[in-house]
Parts: structure tokens; sequence; C-alpha cells
């Protein structure tokens, strides 16, 4: 059985792909050197590459952070509606 990778990591690597690929042409492009566009290629996408990576992490976290205050959040509010309810009927 393969090991699973998960989908933030998954779109951390497609991501680099792309990237290296694209530093890698305008890096050679740009100056005509391979060797240049294969340090542009290595170092500027490897930092970007795991930069992305947690801030992909930051952003699972800030939605999930998100979603427990709004699930903490929804009993308070019917307790409120039947406070109400309840003053109103009084």
């Amino acid at each position: 059985m393969r090991p699973r990778i998960s989908p933030a990591l998954a779109k951390t690597l497609s991501f680099a792909a792309v990237h290296f690929t694209v530093a890698f042409t305008l890096g050679w492009l740009l100056t005509g050197s391979i060797l240049v566009g294969s340090v542009l290629a290595l170092v500027e996408p490897a930092c970007n590459t795991i930069a992305y990576h947690f801030h992909e992490r930051l952003w699972a976290r800030r939605s999930a952070r998100r979603r427990r205050r709004v699930r903490d959040a929804a009993p308070a509010r019917r307790e409120d509606h039947d406070l109400r309810a309840s003053a109103s009927a009084a």
C-alpha cells in the first residue's frame, strides 16, 4: 500500500514543480545561461515553496478556528432565542 500524501503537501509539491519550471525558464531566457537558470530554479522556488506550505497551514488553522467559533456560538444563539421567547411570553 502506498503512503498517502496530505492534500496540502500534494498541492505544495504541484506548486513547486510549476514554480521550478517557470523560474528556470525565465532565468535561462533572461541571462542565456543554463547555470544561472538552474541556480534560480533551485534557490528562489525552494524558499517560496517552504513559505507557501506554512502559509497554507496557517490558513487551514485559521479556517478551523473560524469553524469552531461558529459551532461554539450556535448553542448560545439558541439559548438567547429561547430566553427572548420566554420573556416575551411572560
